[in-house]
């Protein structure tokens, strides 16, 4: 036993739990853990440029790696205000991370003391546990609990907020006895299995959906090797997108209204039995209910039970950790396989695979300005199977899941559910914390870009590379396109004549300027030809300055990216008779 400082025991504890990235900013009522982790040394700190951009930056590096929890730290008041969007990320894609506070004095929290904000009660429903810590004795406990449950059940983060009086008491405690509790994972049964092949080995036009539970489990290799067994069809999830790679055979497209291919969203409606792996049927993906539904069995397994029909009721719902659900499906399979007992569904295969081959999007435009379908072409060109994909939401967003290819687990690192603007910036930071030697790009409307386009500046502070491509039509493009439905263009323009950078010609802020100015390198690219090139440049920019650099693609002013009201109902917008890059056979005309 030895007497030490809770700030000290609070920092020795991150280190035995293996959480040793932390992004935050100091201030006085969090200068006590600052000092602790200066002296203990076996925390690294990334200092942000804002509060909301640190708890970014953690929450890409825990989405990065499997077991990865970031640590997001700011001082009283406002710093926790700052974090709620980040926690907000972080919860509604179920990511592990660790926010931490400094707070006013006990004794002073009741009197509106300076700073002193109830940021337990704010953050509570964001988390799964907010607690600030009104006994020195509590902090050991506090911090072990933390651990287990971002780790336990459907992953999320937590926020302990530490009054200053508290950081700085002594306590008595033993690091050489200290152990993580056990993480709780519900486990499916061998029965349920059995069930669940039963149903889906009884169908004509079986389907796989995998969500994000699949990756957070690190089971992968496991839902590919069970297709390969059963030669099933799989559809991932946004948050399940590399689940399994792009150019396997067994991958039939992503479904939904926005991120979804053409090819994945009638092989869906083509279906009769599904099953759902650790996903939430989140409304993104299924569009009207009864469209989804109409015509097919479900089988649903999810870590969270309050998860199984909460939007519609499964014709079998298992609770259970993916991985784990996954051996159990495994097992049987391989009994069953051989056994001889299972279906041979190459026909369905190769409708699917047909349907794949066919059902394309025209990327392949020569237009000036740019069209950004020809930007996700060169993207797909430049960047090898390796490249980690960071984005929040947009336009941008939604065409890339339609155009770009993933190869594998978290190399697409998506604000999904919330959406945050701002998000991709500091999250991509996270990324190259925890994927030092991976090439990591970044991509942004303009207004994303926008949203916390300072924290470039510690990206080129600390030597964190990586390529951010803006697509700048100087609009909010996707608030533009929703607003067709009111017949109106009302506040979305971004632009003006900056009088500084004529350069820029009416699309208003020079990113340019503003990265070099930041201390990152900078390319604007106003034809479709040098977008390749561009993105070459900024791959020998990275690895000569180690620093991020902005590739500025100039787009239309006006683009509409295919979408719709029902998965049945997509509005395509564009020509889709493809490059033949793209699509290799014939497609057929499709009304606009």
């Amino acid at each position: 036993m030895a007497k030490m400082r809770t700030v000290d025991v609070a920092v020795a504890i991150l280190a035995l739990e293996g959480a040793t990235e932390a992004f935050g900013l100091p201030g006085a009522a969090i200068n006590p853990f600052y000092s602790a982790m200066r002296a203990h040394g076996g925390i690294r700190h990334t200092l942000a440029r804002h509060v909301e951009g640190a708890s970014h930056m953690a929450d890409g590096y825990s989405r990065a790696k499997p077991g990865n929890i970031g640590i997001c730290i700011g001082t009283s008041g406002p710093a926790g205000t700052d974090m709620i969007t980040g926690l907000y990320a972080a919860w509604a894609d179920s990511i592990p991370m660790l926010c931490i506070t400094g707070q006013a004095p006990v004794a002073k929290l009741h009197k509106e003391d300076f700073q002193a904000v109830d940021i337990q009660t704010i953050a509570a429903p964001l988390t799964k546990m907010a607690m600030t810590v009104l006994e020195p004795a509590q902090v050991p406990g506090a911090f072990q609990k933390a651990f287990q449950l971002m780790r336990s059940g459907r992953p999320g983060p937590v926020l302990l907020d530490l009054p200053i009086d508290v950081q700085l008491a002594e306590i008595e405690w033993d690091p050489e006895t200290y152990e993580p509790l056990a993480v709780e994972r519900p486990a499916a049964s061998r029965k349920q299995a059995e069930k669940a092949l039963d149903m889906l080995l009884s169908a004509e036009r079986p389907l796989i959906v995998a969500g994000g539970g699949v990756i957070n489990a690190n089971a992968s290799e496991k839902l590919v090797e069970l297709a390969e067994i059963l030669q099933i069809p799989v559809i991932p999830t946004l948050m399940g997108w590399g689940a399994i790679p792009d150019d396997h055979p067994l991958m039939v497209g992503m479904v939904g209204l926005q991120t979804s291919h053409r090819y994945g969203n009638q092989t869906l409606l083509a279906s009769d039995v599904v099953i759902g792996i650790g996903n939430r049927w989140a409304n993104r993906h299924t569009g009207g209910l009864a469209t989804y539904t109409q015509g097919r069995k479900f089988i649903h397994i999810d870590i969270e039970p309050t998860q199984i029909g909460r939007v519609f009721a499964p014709d079998l719902g298992i609770t259970s950790d993916a991985g784990i659900a996954l051996d159990r499906l495994l097992e049987v399979a391989k009994e069953r396989k051989a056994a001889g007992d299972v279906a041979n569904y190459s026909q369905w295969v190769n409708e699917c695979r047909d349907r794949k081959a066919t059902l394309q999007r025209k990327t392949n435009f020569d237009n000036m300005p740019i069209k950004p379908q020809r930007v996700y072409q060169e993207m797909n060109r430049a960047f090898g199977r390796d490249t980690t994909y960071v984005t929040t939401i947009g336009l941008s967003q939604i065409a890339a899941a339609q155009l770009l290819h993933v190869y594998g687990p978290r190399k697409w690192i998506n604000a999904a559910q919330a959406g945050p603007l701002g998000w991709t910036g500091p999250a991509a930071l996270g990324v190259v914390r925890a994927k030092p030697n991976e090439t990591v790009v970044a991509l942004s409307g303009d207004y994303d870009f926008q949203f916390m386009i300072e924290e470039l500046a510690v990206g080129a502070q600390f030597k964190l590379p990586y390529i951010h491509v803006v697509v700048n039509n100087s609009y909010l493009g996707l608030i533009r396109q929703a607003q067709r439905g009111f017949e109106m263009d009302y506040h979305v323009s971004l632009a003006f004549e900056n009088i500084n950078s004529p350069e820029t010609e009416g699309y208003g802020v020079d990113h340019v300027k503003v990265a070099e100015g930041l201390g990152c390198k900078a390319i604007r690219v106003k034809d479709p030809s040098q977008i390749y090139a561009a993105l070459n440049d900024a791959k020998a920019l990275i690895a000569e300055y180690s620093v991020p650099v902005v590739v500025e693609i100039i787009l239309e002013r006006v683009t509409n990216i295919a979408m719709g009201t029902e998965i049945n109902n997509i509005n395509e917008f564009e020509d889709l008779a493809s490059c033949a890059a793209d699509a290799p056979t014939a497609l057929s005309p499709l009304r606009h």
